[in-house]
């Protein structure tokens, strides 16, 4: 259930400002939206698991704390992150 070194770098090298950018709000929020992807089809099928869904919701909402931090600081980096993403239609 939790995503590979393989892809998880490969996140991180899509979204990173620099050569060594681990923990820039762009990596950060990439990384969360990844995870929420891939968890979002288990609670389609598993409609009880209530402890994974508390889970769930406090990435969406770590997601949108740094996506409002972001939005504050440099709101070009923001609309580009979320064009890249797909975030807010």
């Amino acid at each position: 259930m939790t995503m590979s070194t393989t892809q998880k770098a490969e996140v991180i090298k899509s979204h990173a400002r620099g050569a060594a950018d681990t923990g820039s709000p762009e990596v950060q929020v990439a990384l969360l939206t990844a995870r929420i992807n891939e968890l979002t089809p288990h609670f389609k099928t598993h409609l009880k698991d209530h402890h994974g869904r508390r889970g769930l919701l406090k990435m969406v909402n770590q997601r949108k704390s740094l996506l409002a931090y972001l939005k504050d600081r440099d709101a070009d980096r923001y609309t580009a992150l979320i064009q890249k993403l797909g975030l807010r239609k």
